[in-house]
């Protein structure tokens, strides 16, 4: 059997910043988290985090802080600091890592690991530019105490260069994230949102959010909603013996001679049958006493004068009753964790006896529509756009199970963002329509990062929806800001929304559903088009070539819109959004 060795993670979280003009850099922000936060959050699922530098009162108890002697020795005094306050086997394996990385990942990390071994003591990341980075590197514990041992004997730790342990023999891995920030350009390219594939937007919402507490509710009020633990039944279904059909209960192998009292479903009291009797009963109505079997009408015939019942010479010799527990019995399991509560869950955990559960949500949301231009009521004036979107959105949001629990008109003023955005107690998600491009008059991404909120998705490789945001704000809360172009705001939605609300619910992304398009090389462009399609005989699409966006007249009489992906070709395959009815 394979031991996994144990694995920490030395943060290198002081030195002076001297090129950065003394600033903390371990504490400076990019997408609204500290960058050493960004370390953490990389490492976070090793079974050791020691952070080297000043004290901070705020990180977790269960990281382990220390300090190099003296402050600012450099990286290898703050490695030997780092080393000492931990104890490890030798076949440990040791990330260190500066605290300057703004996109470091745990993939990185954990590839890093994956490399380390006493075969292969030391592994050192390899940037873009294909530079050794000596500040994001794997090391065996044995390893990296004995070369520090034996440079602090012969020449001593204080201000030696990384190149001093990382001596041949070491090996090199291509990994993501190892861009670093020494100088106030760097954090300033960091702070730029890339441009991500609608995918890579995906994956980053499904990896980011943080899915909502459980809370235990009513199911009947909880469509929506995502099952937080196993849906498991009280009671058998059936309940009893029952009649599956209308027909005669019988005792015995017959003729039988029929009995006055008729069996409905939901009587009260108790029969009991004897040999050769039969009873009248309706589908449902559970079996008297005595009853080997119940026979549905048009297997019989009936003797009325005689009140006698036989079966047919052809009818087949089957048993039309349901017995207890035939469904199911007490502690089977209806619907498993992270089911989304629909009515079919509803009803069958009626059926099961069961009215409410732990779930997580339904995702309460606040439509923010912005713009000093929008007039969403009365007549408009020179200068004003009538607001055509705000007022369908919530149906939207209801057909992907969110619930619309407010709404707003909100100005294009830095102050009015934040305090809304501040204010947001009783929503999960804020929707907001507008001020999303950057321009003169767009004060949300500012708003966002004075807030502290951390973006997640800036900009999207679309066309339209390029401009859209996905952040999380230090409450938790969700925005998830859309382009103020109506077109641009609902496809944005239908394309975003579902992995918003998987996220948050902690369900399973819906699954894509693809079509063929079949004019795709006539639409294609250099990034993925959202455009209305329409269904040909043969099961394949027709996209629009063309559609004008600042109005929806362009989905009328269309099931769907297609994510035609850049450089296609015919009969290209795509991602098809159902339009919600």
């Amino acid at each position: 059997m394979t031991v996994t060795p144990p694995t920490a993670a030395l943060i290198l979280a002081g030195g002076r910043g001297t090129r950065m003009g003394g600033v903390d850099k371990p504490g400076l922000l990019v997408h609204g988290r500290r960058l050493l936060d960004i370390a953490l959050s990389a490492t976070a699922h090793l079974d050791a985090v020691v952070v080297v530098g000043p004290h901070r009162p705020e990180l977790d108890p269960g990281i382990t802080q220390t300090q190099e002697t003296p402050a600012g020795a450099g990286p290898v005094e703050a490695i030997w600091a780092g080393l000492s306050a931990t104890r490890l086997p030798d076949d440990a394996v040791v990330v260190v890592l500066a605290s300057d990385l703004p996109h470091i990942e745990a993939v990185s990390v954990d590839a890093l690991i994956a490399a380390t071994s006493t075969d292969s003591p030391v592994t050192c990341a390899v940037d873009e530019n294909n530079r050794t980075q000596f500040l994001l590197s794997a090391w065996t514990f044995r390893e990296l105490r004995q070369r520090l041992s034996t440079l602090r004997e012969s020449s001593g730790l204080e201000n030696q260069p990384m190149k001093a342990i990382v001596t041949e023999p070491f090996s090199t891995l291509r990994v993501t994230g190892t861009t670093d920030c020494d100088t106030p350009a760097d954090i300033d390219r960091a702070r730029n949102h890339p441009r991500l594939t609608i995918e890579q937007a995906r994956a980053a919402v499904r990896n980011s959010l943080t899915a909502l507490s459980p809370h235990r509710a009513a199911l009947a009020d909880s469509l929506g909603a995502t099952l937080a633990q196993p849906l498991v039944a009280l009671g058998d279904l059936p309940r009893s013996d029952v009649s599956a059909m209308d027909g005669y209960a019988v005792s015995g192998e017959g003729p039988w001679r029929i009995r006055t009292e008729i069996r409905i479903a939901g009587a009260d009291g108790q029969l009991e049958l004897g040999e050769g009797e039969a009873i009248r009963i309706a589908t449902g109505a559970h079996l008297p006493l005595g009853a080997t079997s119940v026979i549905r009408d048009e297997y019989l015939s009936v003797d009325e004068p005689s009140r006698m019942v036989r079966r047919l010479p052809d009818a087949p010799h089957r048993n039309d009753a349901r017995p207890r527990g035939e469904d199911w019995t007490t502690g089977f399991t209806i619907a498993p964790t992270g089911t989304a509560v629909t009515p079919a869950v509803v009803s069958a955990a009626a059926s099961g006896e069961v009215f409410d559960a732990l779930v997580r949500g339904p995702v309460r949301a606040r439509v923010i529509v912005t713009g000093d231009e929008i007039r969403r009521t009365g007549p408009l004036r020179e200068g004003q756009t009538r607001d055509s979107v705000g007022g369908i959105l919530p149906y939207l949001l209801e057909s992907n199970g969110v619930r619309c629990v407010a709404d707003s008109h909100l100005r294009d003023t830095a102050d009015s963002f934040e305090r809304v955005l501040a204010d947001a107690t009783e929503q999960d998600l804020l929707v907001v329509i507008g001020a999303t491009g950057g321009g003169a008059a767009d004060e949300m991404r500012s708003a966002l990062d004075r807030l502290g909120a951390r973006t997640i998705v800036g900009r999207v490789a679309s066309r339209p929806g390029g401009s859209q945001i996905t952040a999380v704000l230090p409450s938790g809360r969700v925005v998830l800001g859309l382009p103020g172009n109506p077109y641009a705001a609902v496809t944005t939605l239908l394309t975003m929304l579902p992995t918003v609300v998987a996220a948050l619910t902690g369900s399973d992304t819906p699954p894509r559903l693809l079509g063929i398009i079949e004019n795709a090389a006539a639409v294609t462009s250099d990034a993925v088009r959202l455009l209305p399609v329409t269904q040909s005989a043969d099961g394949r699409w027709r996209a629009e070539p063309s559609v004008l966006t600042a109005h929806l007249a362009g989905l009328i009489g269309r099931s769907a819109f297609a994510l035609v992906p850049p450089h296609a070709e015919d009969d290209a395959v795509a991602e098809v959004v159902v339009l919600p009815r």
